[in-house]
């Protein structure tokens, strides 16, 4: 039997498009696989094996029969466990909602569902998808290195697809949440535009800041998922109506002449050696696909991060106010500090907040009259070990310093792609970033296929 599961997911597709591999050996793979590894790494919350199989053989069948749906029939995948997926717990890393069976698909899942996809199961995240997990939950286990940092909240889905337990994931992002999974674990994040996707079914942090998007072993694979998920959604009046066109075609397309903003400053102060090597090869390699390096002044970042925060509090508290405080006592320490700080804000300076974030994301949008995208890193530190990182939620100048390159855009609400781009010397992965203007996310495919065409690092893998 051939063993694909490192494959990209566009590869098992072309298979199993050309019957070479069959829906129901490709699911079983992964289920075997997550039997013998998941024990030590904990990517899943819920294994729904049962489920899978039957939608595998339907898959096949449909398949059989000439009903093939496109690149995401009968490949097995999975999500992050914050969206809801009828009948299954979902309980989005608490333990209060360990019992909550919703009645429906979320949006995305019931569109992956469409696409013929097989789901596997829920994949495991922090509490309320904020910066730790609840200290009941066992936390993913990085597979490059278990003494190191997974990432956050969407460590599951990092795992996971890293370790070959499912071939893409869906995930959510507040403040970094897609983008530090995929540089910790070696994968490809895109974090879409704010409203590119719908939030229907998905359990919120902070609306105005949650971004749901894929992550993947590469670009092309990240584009067939958005491909199958974005677009308007009655459900979810908050979704954007701009129309959606299958991102594919961007596989074959040229970098020649894109305008990409670097400014040194910003990427290099306070910045690992190791991350700026791994920037500077980055450039090298755009450079010689044709891609113009442009130097640019990034509008100052600081008071971006330090407003997340209580932006992130007040949504997250209206979000739990159900639940919280009746329920205080179920609740994990980190999550209880974030709340009571966003009860705790007063309008006046909630208002200020929401002024100070309109004028950033006006200066931003300015910035990208000039450049295509802007070339940062996706965090300035080497990896970093589970020692070092401790408590994250409780070290706010540790938070803060990580999201330089990550919250801002969630306050503007721009779409990102995260790209594998070199290793440190101890051997774990580190990561780019690309950002672009709203709805670019065709741009920032383009590049991103371009870049791993002449780069191998998306497909290096965890020696498991």
């Amino acid at each position: 039997m051939r063993q694909v599961h490192f494959l990209e997911l566009t590869e098992l597709a072309e298979l199993i498009r050309t019957r070479e591999i069959s829906p129901v050996e490709a699911a079983r793979q992964q289920l075997d696989r997550i039997a013998a590894l998941d024990g030590r790494l904990a990517s899943y919350a819920l294994v729904t094996a049962e489920r899978a199989m039957a939608e595998a053989r339907a898959a096949e069948a449909d398949i059989i029969a000439g009903d093939y749906r496109g690149a995401l029939h009968g490949i097995p995948l999975a999500v992050k466990d914050l969206f809801w997926t009828e009948g299954a717990p979902t309980a989005a890393g608490t333990t209060i909602y360990k019992s909550f069976r919703p009645a429906e698909d979320a949006t995305v899942v019931r569109r992956l569902r469409a696409a013929g996809a097989v789901l596997l199961g829920k994949l495991q995240m922090t509490e309320g998808a904020y910066s730790d997990h609840h200290p009941e939950i066992t936390p993913p286990r990085n597979p490059w290195n278990a003494d190191y940092w997974p990432g956050i909240s969407s460590s599951g889905p990092g795992v996971a697809v890293a370790a070959g337990l499912c071939f893409g994931a869906l995930a959510s992002d507040t403040g970094g949440s897609i983008r530090w999974p995929s540089a910790a674990n070696g994968l490809t994040g895109l974090k879409p535009t704010w409203g590119r996707v719908s939030r229907h079914g998905v359990f919120d942090l902070a609306p105005s800041l949650d971004h749901v998007g894929p992550m993947a072993r590469s670009v092309a694979d990240a584009a067939a998922l958005l491909t199958a998920i974005a677009g308007a959604d009655p459900a979810d009046p908050t979704a954007l109506q701009a129309p959606v066109a299958s991102f594919a075609p961007m596989a074959n397309a040229s970098i020649g002449g894109l305008k990409i903003g670097v400014d040194r400053n910003l990427s290099r102060r306070d910045v690992d050696p190791q991350v700026v090597a791994v920037l500077d090869d980055a450039s090298r390699v755009l450079t010689a696909l044709g891609a113009e390096l442009v130097e640019v002044q990034v509008p100052d970042v600081a008071q971006a991060i330090a407003d997340w925060a209580p932006n992130c509090a007040v949504e997250a508290a209206v979000a739990h106010r159900a639940t919280y405080p009746a329920r205080r006592d179920s609740y994990g320490p980190v999550l209880s500090m974030v709340l009571e700080a966003g009860g705790a804000l007063s309008g006046l300076d909630y208002q200020e907040v929401l002024l100070r974030r309109m004028a950033f994301r006006g200066r931003m949008r300015t910035l990208f009259g000039k450049i295509d995208l802007l070339l940062v890193p996706a965090h300035p530190f080497a990896p970093l070990s589970l020692k070092a990182m401790g408590t994250m939620g409780l070290q706010p100048e540790l938070i803060a310093r990580l999201q330089a390159y990550t919250a801002p855009f969630n306050m503007t609400g721009q779409p990102t792609l995260t790209l594998p781009g070199g290793f440190s010397s101890d051997g774990l992965p580190i990561a780019i970033q690309l950002a672009a203007a709203d709805l670019d996310e065709a741009m920032l495919i383009r590049a991103g296929i371009a870049f791993q065409s002449a780069t191998d690092w998306h497909r290096r893998h965890p020696p498991l």
